[in-house]
């Protein structure tokens, strides 16, 4: 994605603060108007999601890669049917139930091959599937979950100066104070609020975009 720089003379707020860089159209958007990076900006932000379900799912590392393809293949082929028509609706609950079908596939394969070829085993692992959905409540679960967040962040940062983007970072992740982060950045505790407030709306926007809950789950994944 190309961004516009502000040019060295390019007047900053009244405030101190420095502005955005650009509108970003949706990371979905892009993607269903065939932009390469677009496509590889979603691998990366929803791969180890993907890997971190099909190890819930009771599959075999050997076996992770191929089903990780799998699914990622079933995304581009359907990336434009995917529709937030609930509230309840995500990206990423539609790319979990793309998941768990390709593992279930996967295992139903293979519990059909003669048990010395590892179809015991495989069925076995089947019947573990349907146990084995991912919660959200779960430890292990939230700390994959805050690594998303991170994910979006890093996808959002080229949109904004640094210096913004250092007064985002070290007030919202490092939670230290504005009065602090205003003297090392040298500007006002005002600006250094704005461009935290900034930052967290573009965040924001980018989850609603994704289908995610752009509130009160960031809330909850402040776990970067």
């Amino acid at each position: 994605m190309q961004v516009m720089k502000r040019s060295e003379n390019a007047p900053e707020h009244t405030d101190g603060s420095t502005p955005t860089t650009g509108t970003s159209r949706s990371l979905l958007d892009r993607i269903r108007a065939d932009e390469p990076s677009a496509w590889e900006q979603l691998v990366a932000l929803y791969a180890p999601l993907v890997y971190h379900w099909c190890r819930r799912f009771s599959l075999q590392e050997a076996d992770l890669a191929d089903i990780v393809q799998e699914v990622f293949k079933a995304v581009a082929g359907h990336i434009a049917a995917f529709r937030k028509e609930k509230p309840a609706d995500t990206f990423r609950g539609w790319l979990r139930t793309i998941t768990r079908n390709k593992a279930h596939d996967f295992l139903r394969q293979r519990a059909q091959e003669p048990a010395g070829a590892g179809g015991t085993d495989a069925q076995q692992r089947l019947a573990q599937v349907a146990e084995a959905e991912p919660r959200d409540e779960s430890t292990p679960e939230r700390q994959v979950q805050g690594g998303f967040y991170h994910r979006v962040l890093e996808l959002i940062r080229q949109e904004f100066e640094e210096r913004t983007w250092q007064a985002f970072w070290k007030t919202a992740i490092e939670e230290r104070a504005a009065r602090d982060v205003a003297a090392e950045l040298s500007m006002t505790s005002g600006a250094v609020r704005v461009a935290k407030c900034r930052v967290l709306q573009r965040l924001r926007q980018e989850l609603r975009d994704l289908g995610e809950d752009g509130g009160a789950e960031l809330e909850r994944a402040h776990q970067y």
